[in-house]
């Protein structure tokens, strides 16, 4: 895929925006976590009352701050980025978009603040800058299983699904409304409660073939947790015996490349961020 031309300035800005090869583009990133974390955190002391009737005013002053900053930065990435859909479409630049929406969101619907709390997020830019990239590696194999295993776990999920469905219409017609089961939708939320465990207690069944059903149920529910543990334990470990997965794309954030590969296959930018173009 062509990449596009940038002039000097843009090429410099990319150098320390989007690489960690060169000391100020390895203290970018940490000044950036800093200011993500100091974010997150008044994010959070906000939603306490004590703090939030002392230093409120405070606090939305500096949310406003740091919105404006991590915009500005988003911004950036896109007027610098060599392939800017690649960018926008990737999982940083699909998380750096988020971590600002909610700011504005919530001139609209005040309620969508505490939203803002996905930017800790971007704190995964951390793993770059420290060259943890065995974290990175173990992020692929994950993704990888996760991948192999959806539809199977799909399948799985429809099953259960139907499974629920059946116990819920057992129970309304065992208990009906005289026991709190008034509707067969009210009886299928039983039924996904106690499967899952949960056990809420807000519709309780009374009679023995009831309980009976209920008993069954239960252990249906732990038998059904082992199943896509298993289905997604076996996809990690195919991924983990086979080949070592390469590094990820410093602008998509993609893997999936040649062991020898100099460019990303997704959006053509070079997988080493210290090569000249």
């Amino acid at each position: 895929m062509s990449q596009r031309e940038q002039t000097p300035l843009q090429a410099r800005l990319y150098t320390v925006i989007f690489g960690t090869d060169t000391p100020l583009g390895k203290w970018f990133d940490l000044l950036l976590i800093c200011a993500i974390l100091v974010s997150v955190s008044v994010i959070v002391l906000d939603s306490i009352d004590s703090f939030h009737d002392a230093y409120g005013t405070l606090f939305q002053r500096m949310e406003w701050v740091f919105t404006a900053v991590f915009t500005l930065e988003y911004l950036l990435r896109i007027w610098i980025a060599k392939n800017r859909k690649a960018y926008i479409l990737s999982i940083y630049g699909l998380i750096d978009l988020l971590a600002i929406l909610p700011s504005y969101l919530a001139l609209i619907l005040p309620q969508t603040a505490p939203l803002l709390i996905v930017r800790l997020l971007r704190v995964l830019r951390v793993f770059r800058v420290l060259k943890l990239m065995s974290f990175l590696h173990e992020a692929n194999l994950v993704a990888g299983a996760l991948r192999d295993s959806a539809r199977q776990i799909f399948v799985f999920f429809s099953m259960v699904v139907t499974v629920m469905v059946v116990f819920g219409c057992i129970m309304y017609v065992i208990e009906g409304p005289e026991s709190g089961f008034d509707n067969i939708p009210v009886s299928v939320y039983w039924a996904i409660v106690t499967v899952t465990t949960v056990g809420y207690g807000d519709v309780v069944p009374v009679t023995a073939a009831g309980r009976s059903m209920s008993a069954l149920a239960m252990l249906i529910g732990y038998a059904i947790i082992a199943v896509p543990t298993g289905i997604f334990t076996s996809n990690l470990l195919r991924h983990r015996s086979g080949p070592p997965l390469p590094l990820n794309c410093p602008q998509c954030a993609r893997a999936g490349h040649q062991a020898d590969a100099v460019y990303c296959r997704f959006c053509g930018t070079s997988l080493h961020t210290d090569q000249a173009d």
